[in-house]
């Protein structure tokens, strides 16, 4: 997603090796499980009602010692584990940071384990990146593929690459297969970044897309391949068009298409917020509940800022066990803007994903 540099990660940066160094020396031990434990002061009511109580290593910070920030979350389930992908740790041209990945078993509640960072394939240093953004992460047979971003600020010279594996905890073993969508600036008039892979009818598809005429929806030939036209799905219609981020799902007969709007990636200072449309045809078009189309600047915002959760988006749906579940990130304010990811289940009301006033002005919790 489109963001200032050194905002993405508060201007923090630490490699999880140094950090997992320092808890062998027993530097940590008294944070291991550090979770959310200021609320703030204005926080009223009980916690948001279908909020899981995340723990482990997930969002905690200690000046000069940890920082392990969760940022445009994507989650998968291989058996009994979960594995959250997310945003690289910001570092620099040189050095950029790759995917990071963390692990629970048994439940997506945690507690979670942070394993590392995947490697930072040699091509997309060419983007001038600091660090690989907003994964998503799909399982084909048996084979995972990993989806992600390769771009820097302010620029539309983006790609998306994808690597596999058929081992997603063995981070050694990803194999990275290139670029798979790209953009340039002046050529094209859509970014390639915020990829989401998906099956409908059968078949597989990608959308994309951050600002610039919106998000994006091309088939794939195969999982590293697009064909086809390319579809758009969402545009705000005005600058800057901050709209980002899709995620697509079904439910029942209706394809739901969620985006991140406004700024990202500034702390508490951030305006993020999830919006919705729906569509019986996973092409489009995609309708608000009002009946206004994402591509005229429709949209159902269902999830803002509310007590210490600031800016919340960078979403991903996972379906588990029946219930769908939510997963973004958020600012927190009562912790110094520090970046949590928070997993939620979805209410349905009349065919629409929403949540409860509860959720809204209830203390934060997820952590």
């Amino acid at each position: 997603m489109v963001m200032s540099e050194g905002a993405r990660h508060g201007g923090r940066s630490r490699s999880w090796r140094t950090v997992r160094a320092l808890l062998l020396s027993g530097c940590l031990l008294a944070s291991v499980g550090l979770v959310h434990s200021s609320a703030s002061p204005n926080a009223q009511g009980p916690p948001p009602r279908g909020t899981l109580e995340m723990t482990g290593d997930i969002g905690d910070f200690i000046p000069g010692v940890v920082d392990d920030p969760v940022h445009d979350p994507a989650v998968i389930r291989d058996g009994d584990t979960y594995y959250v992908f997310s945003t690289g740790i910001l570092r620099n041209p040189g050095d950029p940071g790759g995917i990071f990945v963390r692990r629970s078993t048994g439940t997506l509640a945690g507690p979670w384990e942070s394993l590392d960072e995947i490697a930072v394939p040699e091509w997309t240093r060419e983007y001038g990146h600091n660090h690989l953004w907003a994964p998503q992460v799909v399982k084909r047979g048996n084979t995972f593929y990993l989806y992600y971003a390769a771009s820097s600020f302010g620029r539309n010279t983006s790609a998306v690459g994808v690597a596999s594996t058929t081992t997603p905890g063995d981070l050694d073993s990803w194999q990275d297969h290139g670029p798979v969508v790209t953009s340039q600036q002046g050529v094209h008039d859509y970014n390639a970044i915020d990829p989401h892979v998906f099956t409908a009818g059968g078949r597989w598809w990608i959308a994309f897309g951050s600002h610039w005429t919106g998000v994006k929806l091309q088939e794939l030939a195969s999982m590293t391949e697009p064909t086809g036209p390319v579809y758009s799905l969402a545009d705000r219609g005005v600058p800057p068009n901050a709209v980002e981020a899709p995620t697509i799902f079904k439910r029942g007969r209706y394809y739901y298409l969620l985006t991140s709007w406004d700024r990202c990636c500034a702390g508490t200072d951030s305006t993020y917020k999830v919006a919705v449309g729906r569509s019986l045809d996973v092409t489009g078009p995609y309708l608000d509940r009002d009946g206004v189309p994402l591509l005229e600047g429709g949209g159902t915002v269902v999830l803002e800022s509310h007590a210490d959760q600031i800016g919340p988006g960078g979403q991903d749906v996972i379906l588990d066990r029946g219930i769908h579940y939510l997963i973004h990130h958020y600012y927190d304010a009562g912790a110094d803007g520090v970046i949590r990811m928070q997993v939620r289940s979805i209410d349905w009301q009349d065919g629409w994903p929403s949540f409860d006033l509860e959720q809204r002005r209830g203390a934060s919790t997820g952590r």
